[in-house]
Formats: structure tokens, C-alpha cells, sequence
């Protein structure tokens, strides 16, 4: 039998009513939750806010939190306690749980903690990872789920928007400081009555873009909008409720935009892959003296030619009297409300998963789950990284399937 063959045999027999083994009444599962504390540079987030905690101790799970885990996010862990939350003062401890929920990827040091049949929830990143650190994930028998590619029951990527709209929000922000007399020109971003508004260029017309437009029409700047896509140009349009200027990125028209702009922000996303470098080396050169960059696709490789990565310490430097400000992690800057965010999608799946019957239950029911499984009981289920890296892989639902049988 073929292997597409034996797929939809599997999930045919997914479809059927299963019989289960367990009585009435012990659907429910406790769950045993680590929080441990982001050691990556400057990740400031943390992936439950205390009140995330108290729901779910509330609902009967335990919670273990690292010392000085939201501390970043200016949450005590008195705060925690007082939450039902147990404290832990090595890392060793948090990992102890079944299942660990992170921001930022695993580094190899916390690799180490990892025990067989724990589950990883975090911001995976595994198509960026090298092929060992993957065949390390494999070798501890654990499932990995990556949450910024779980899915909900409309399809959106609720993380991943979320994330998006602080960052397009915080863009703007971050480029009206970069305009005043600290930093820059002197100008406000936006306009007032008898003073021409300020130029914002956004590039890109996703969740990060539209969330930069509202916010820079919001303060009265004087907005114009570049993305390849007719359809995310247009419902864009729908979303901001008035019209804009809009064009599809055609280098002579995007040239002239950049030139007027004294604020131009890179908001394209790529599915796959290293973002599109749509502003050449030429463009920037063009640009007004003291106008602001803000390359919010600086995690993907950028979209400007003269980008390169910056960190919370060194935010920002000027090339050819532009200011370019291209950190990747632009949520941590705000990461109390980054937090809060996560929170509001991870914690409320936490509960479910419980009421479920746990995370195989959780993985099976929900497509959108599946969505952001990488590993199940370590095994590799992405196929684009088994084929990418020749790595042995299996489908998902084969594996589900076997472990009903």
C-alpha cells in the first residue's frame, strides 16, 4: 500500500466513532504546568501572566514558576504565589513538569532538563534551527509544539496576530520618538491644523501594517501603503474604514513614496523563507535627511537593503543620514502587555487540554493544534523539515491513528 494510500486510510478511520476505555466522568485531566525564566537576550516576556496562573489553578492544574520569571515584565513572584502558583528556585525544578510553556526557543543548556514524553510549548523556530538541534528535540522523546503556528477554529494564527498588532502599534511609536528633538528633526509625528502632517510609507499590508496605519492615522499622519497583494490591500482598506492611498509595490512608484516619507516601516512577512529585500541601497539614499526606518521584518532577513539587526541596547544607527531602527523582537519592549497577550491565547488552550483529557486528546480533536505540532513523542511530523533536512518523518495522523489503535 502507497504511503498517500495509507493516509487516507488513517484518517478514515479517524473520522470513525472510536470506543473509549475511559469510565464517564474521567475525561478531565490535571495538568502540571513549568513557567521557566527566558534566558535568551533580551526576552523580556514571560508565557503566563499571574492571572493566566490563578485560572488555572483555579480549574485544578499546578503551576511551577521560576524565580524571577516575570520579573522582565515587572511581575513579582509574590504575585505569582498569591496566584497558587509554586515558586521554584532552580531550573531543574520547573522541568519537572509535564508540559513547559516558553517564549523563546529551547537553548541548548535548558535542552539538557528535557525528559521523555514532556511536551514543549513555546515559539519553536525549528526551520531556523540547525539539523543537531532538532535531532537533540528527537533524541529526548518529547512533543514540541510550536504555539506561534496553532491555529484557531477560523483559522487565524491568534499569537502570531496578536504579536503583529503590538508591533505594528509599537512602530509607530517607536518612529515619532525617533522624530523629535532627542533623537531626531524635531517633528511630530502626525499633524496639526496649518502644518503639513507627517509621511508614513508602511510596506506590507498584514496584521502588522494595518495596525501601523491605525495607528499613524491616528495621530494625523498622512499614510500610504505598499503590498503585493490586491486582496490584503483591499482588506485593509475595509479594516481602517476609510480610504488611504494604496499601491501594489512597483519600484519607481515605491521610490517616489520614500523620497516625500519622513517615516517608512517594513511590515512584509514572508511564508517561507527569507522576506523580500523590496528598497534597494539606491531608494534609502534618496530618502530625506533625519527620516526613520523601522524594519519590523528585520526577524526575516528585512525588507530594506541597508538593515541590519540591532538590539534593545543599541536600537538604532544611521546610514546615509537615515536613522534605521531594526530590532527583531520589537514585543519585548512592551513586554508586560506582550505577556498579557500570550497569556490570552495560551491559558485559555491550558484549560481546554485539561478538560480534554490532555495534550493527546488536545492534538487530536483540533486540526488548528495539529497545526503547530513539529514533534509527537519525538518523532518529526513537519514534513518541510524532514525533506529540508533529511530527516526521517512521519504524518501526524498516522501516528495518531496508531496510538488509538
Amino acid at each position: 500500500m502507497s504511503k498517500d494510500a495509507l493516509k487516507e486510510l488513517s484518517e478514515a478511520v479517524m473520522m470513525l466513532p472510536q470506543e473509549k476505555l475511559q469510565s464517564v466522568g474521567s475525561k478531565r485531566k490535571k495538568l502540571f504546568i513549568g513557567i521557566p525564566k527566558e534566558i535568551s537576550m533580551q526576552e523580556n516576556r514571560v508565557a503566563l501572566v499571574p492571572q493566566a496562573v490563578q485560572l488555572l489553578v483555579n480549574n485544578g492544574h499546578k503551576v511551577v514558576v521560576e524565580t524571577g520569571a516575570g520579573k522582565a515584565s515587572n511581575f513579582e513572584d509574590n504575585e505569582y504565589s498569591e496566584s497558587g502558583a509554586d515558586i521554584a528556585y532552580s531550573t531543574k525544578e520547573v522541568y519537572e513538569a509535564d508540559i513547559i510553556l516558553k517564549v523563546e526557543p529551547l537553548s541548548d543548556e535548558e535542552m539538557e532538563y528535557l525528559k521523555p514524553k514532556q511536551v514543549l510549548i513555546s515559539a519553536m523556530q525549528l526551520n531556523v534551527q540547525p539539523k543537531n538541534y532538532i535531532k537533540n528535540l528527537m533524541a529526548k522523546k518529547v512533543s514540541a509544539i510550536a504555539w506561534d503556528y496553532v491555529a484557531d477554529e477560523d483559522g487565524i494564527l491568534p499569537i502570531v496576530r496578536s504579536m503583529g498588532e503590538i508591533a505594528g502599534t509599537t512602530s509607530v511609536l517607536i518612529a515619532s520618538e525617533y522624530l523629535m528633538n532627542t533623537k531626531g528633526q524635531g517633528i511630530m509625528l502626525g499633524g496639526i491644523t496649518g502644518v503639513p502632517p507627517t509621511q508614513v510609507v508602511i510596506i506590507g499590508a498584514g496584521t502588522v501594517g494595518v495596525y501601523a496605519a491605525h495607528a499613524a492615522l491616528g495621530l494625523g499622519a498622512d499614510v500610504r501603503i505598499f503590498d503585493d497583494s490586491i486582496s490584503k490591500l483591499r482588506r485593509l482598506q475595509d479594516s481602517l474604514g476609510k480610504r488611504v492611498s494604496t499601491s501594489t509595490i512597483q519600484p519607481k512608484v515605491l521610490a517616489k513614496a520614500l523620497m516625500r516619507a519622513d517615516v517608512a516601516i517594513g511590515a512584509i512577512r514572508s511564508t517561507s523563507g527569507r522576506t523580500p529585500c523590496v528598497v534597494t541601497e539606491e531608494m534609502v539614499q534618496s530618502m530625506k535627511s533625519g527620516s526613520v526606518i523601522v524594519d519590523v521584518s528585520i526577524d526575516q532577513g528585512g525588507c530594506f537593503e541597508t538593515s541590519r539587526l540591532t538590539n534593545l541596547d543599541k536600537p538604532s544607527f544611521t546610514k546615509y543620514d537615515i536613522i534605521h531602527y531594526c530590532v527583531p523582537n520589537i514585543a519585548s519592549l512592551v513586554s508586560r502587555t506582550a505577556s498579557h497577550a500570550l497569556s490570552n491565547v495560551v491559558a485559555p488552550l491550558a484549560v481546554q487540554m485539561g478538560d480534554e483529557g490532555g495534550i493527546e486528546n488536545m492534538i487530536r480533536n483540533h486540526v488548528g493544534i495539529q497545526n503547530g505540532v513539529y514533534l509527537y513523542n519525538g518523532t518529526l511530523t513537519n514534513k518541510y523539515l524532514g525533506e529540508s533536512l533529511n530527516l526521517p518523518f512521519k504524518d501526524l495522523k498516522l501516528l495518531l491513528a496508531a496510538f488509538e489503535s
